[in-house]
């Protein structure tokens, strides 16, 4: 699966936050998936 992050998201998995839900978590982690950054989050 292809996952396309904004900043806000970005920065809570970069912090640890715990506003995401596991589910977005174990998404992020799954070897499956490529994670894209938004171009705007630069």
């Amino acid at each position: 699966m292809k996952l396309l992050l904004d900043t806000c998201t970005f920065l809570w998995l970069a912090a640890t936050d715990s506003r995401l839900s596991p589910a977005a978590i174990a998404s992020r982690r799954d070897p499956g998936n490529t994670v894209y950054l938004s171009a705007l989050s630069a």
